[in-house]
């Protein structure tokens, strides 16, 4: 069985190669939206074609693709998943950045450009991963699949792919290499974005008496909601739920009463109440608003709905984690929550399927400008994921 030790060695004998796929990543943009993910789906498969991989490119819509190869096990354990996305944010102000946002460039030991965290570093490591266990000629116990995705930063679209094609059909666990700082992360909070509109009636910017104002009925609606709290439930690693007032419109030109605004909340959750108490909760101050103004009129719609999922401490997944970790590290994996979501929520509700978090990004970095990867950790989590794959089933 491969060892520590081995499978250090084989990563360093192709670190140059690694950071090579993961600058050609970088450096392929994909911004969602609009996503156009299929250019470094196309990279991955040129990859694994040369390596004799077989890799199936699953497109989503023109520009947009996932691709997906499969190591075979011995069938003596389930499958194991390895899971990232290939969209990234936009690069927002790119006067902002020291160097442009997709140069992939290497300085102070890190590479640097947009999604270098979030989390082309994460699916150029499992990449590699699956390459080099496939050139070691490594006999695995289950098959590893590995999945790289579009959309995960809008709405999960490969991910409902997967889940919806039977992608899932024998795996028994899934890591997904977004941003943990070579950390596990083994819970997150849900997300549930919420559109608010008010509605009123125009009327001429000089007789405000003859309209009715969507913003100022929608004001009237945020002081109430101002203190909102999803839940007043608590949970060990992910803390308390929060609501957001993140995106705010209203109006359209400057002599003319507003007839509609519009409010959405990004409200992120821990287990305890449902999504469907919140949004309950939310219709009852639009109807109780209602009551004390017979003028207000509102709609509530749900625009984003994932649940908050976790894998248990004391699962195998996480047990060989921390094991792995020890015999790379000698130290003890940190174990932890995330605020927000991955792919995680779509693929493992009613599957049971255990999952952690674990790659090279860190979150601190994630959406940010000058977003980097250490290449070390980059090169850490590399062997990790090998080590991992070869030890699963065990």
């Amino acid at each position: 069985m491969l060892t520590a030790v081995e499978a250090r060695r084989l990563v360093e004998q192709a670190r140059s190669e690694l950071i090579e796929l993961t600058q050609a990543l970088i450096k392929t943009p994909t911004p969602n939206p609009p996503g156009q993910e299929e250019q470094a789906a196309w990279i991955l498969k040129s990859k694994y074609d040369a390596e004799g991989l077989k890799a199936e490119l699953i497109p989503e819509s023109r520009g947009r693709a996932n691709i997906v190869t499969r190591l075979p096990g011995t069938g003596m354990a389930p499958s194991l998943l390895y899971d990232g996305h290939l969209d990234t944010v936009g690069p927002g102000d790119e006067s902002a950045w020291t160097d442009p946002p997709y140069s992939g460039i290497i300085k102070d030991g890190r590479l640097w450009g947009r999604g270098a965290s979030d989390m082309k570093a994460g699916v150029a490591a499992e990449a590699m991963a699956a390459i080099l266990a496939y050139r070691a000629g490594i006999e695995l116990a289950g098959d590893l699949i590995v999945a790289s995705t579009c959309g995960e930063e809008m709405d999960n679209l490969g991910a409902h792919t997967l889940r919806n094609t039977g992608q899932l059909k024998g795996v028994g666990g899934i890591i997904i290499a977004e941003p943990s700082a070579n950390e596990l992360f083994i819970a997150e909070k849900g997300t549930l974005w919420v559109e608010i509109t008010t509605f009123g009636r125009t009327s001429h910017g000089s007789a405000p008496h003859m309209g009715i104002n969507a913003v100022e009925k929608m004001l009237d609606l945020l002081a109430d909601l101002r203190y909102f709290r999803p839940s007043d439930d608590k949970h060990p690693l992910l803390g308390e739920g929060t609501a957001s007032l993140n995106i705010l419109n209203g109006g359209f030109k400057t002599n003319v009463v507003p007839d509609r605004c519009t409010a959405i909340f990004d409200i992120r959750t821990v287990p305890g109440r449902s999504h469907q108490d919140i949004v309950t909760a939310l219709k009852t101050k639009l109807e109780q608003a209602h009551t004390a103004d017979k003028d207000f009129r509102a709609e509530l719609k749900v625009i984003k709905d994932l649940p908050s999922v976790s894998t248990p401490e004391s699962d195998n997944l996480v047990r060989l984690a921390q094991t792995v970790s020890r015999e790379l590290w000698n130290r003890e994996a940190k174990v932890g929550g995330i605020s927000g979501y991955t792919d995680a929520a779509v693929l493992t509700p009613g599957t049971n399927i255990p999952f952690l978090i674990f790659g090279p990004g860190e979150m601190a970095t994630a959406h940010q400008s000058n977003e980097y990867v250490d290449i070390e950790k980059l090169t850490d989590a590399t062997v990790f994921l090998l080590l991992l794959a070869a030890t699963w089933g065990r």
